[in-house]
């Protein structure tokens, strides 16, 4: 075991580093700082018109914070996780202080999608999603970008990109030009608890799809 708390942990993502282990049986972590820097912009969110269909069908329910242990089992359940069993704890004595939450996609009594993270200020640090139907995930951080806005947040970092955040509208963006909205970021008081209908209509007004794709 490392001798990582979550008071370190806090202050690490407020410096711009994050923690990781190489697999899920890894008795070490260590800290990244990418040179290049994934994040979500908040006014450039890309909805497929596939996803605004799913969306629209709301044959799902949306909830927060309503099982974070869980959403962070379904995130480790894969063939490679970076989520080691101290990191698993690390965040959930985050979410004990308030400070990390999770975003879920819920059908007939199941998780099939969902998203957590931790914020500090106007920031929102995404650190893993799952999916189990289709467009779990999607539907899951299209309701998570439209209560990042809705909260007052400025920031959605992703850490890296993948081909799935990219045609979400990920970008990258130069280690220092990270740095500085963070800076900015983190002098936002925002709230990701603040009230926000999970409401299909509303996410789309907000959202303003485009139909990249």
């Amino acid at each position: 075991m490392s001798d990582v708390t979550p008071e370190l942990l806090v202050r690490a993502y407020a410096s711009g580093v994050f923690p990781m282990a190489d697999t899920a049986a890894s008795t070490e972590i260590y800290w990244v700082d990418p040179t290049e820097r994934g994040i979500v912009p908040l006014d450039g969110f890309h909805i497929s018109r596939s996803l605004a269909k799913a969306i629209r069908r709301e044959d799902y329910s949306v909830r927060i914070n309503s099982d974070f242990a869980l959403t962070l089992e379904h995130c480790a359940d894969r063939p490679e996780t970076w989520i080691n069993g101290e990191i698993f704890q690390l965040y959930c004595a985050l979410y004990d202080m308030g400070l990390a939450h999770s975003l879920e996609v819920w059908r007939d009594d199941k998780m099939i999608g969902g998203v957590y993270g931790v914020t500090l200020g106007g920031a929102f640090f995404g650190e893993s999603m799952f999916s189990k139907a289709t467009n779990g995930s999607k539907i899951a951080l299209s309701y998570l970008v439209h209560r990042l806005r809705t909260g007052g947040f400025s920031l959605f970092d992703t850490q890296f990109i993948t081909s799935h955040l990219q045609s979400l509208g990920a970008i990258e963006i130069p280690r220092e030009a990270y740095h500085q909205q963070l800076a900015e970021a983190l002098r936002i008081r925002a709230d990701f608890t603040a009230p926000v209908t999970p409401d299909a209509g509303r996410l789309l007004a907000d959202l303003k799809p485009k139909y990249y794709g």
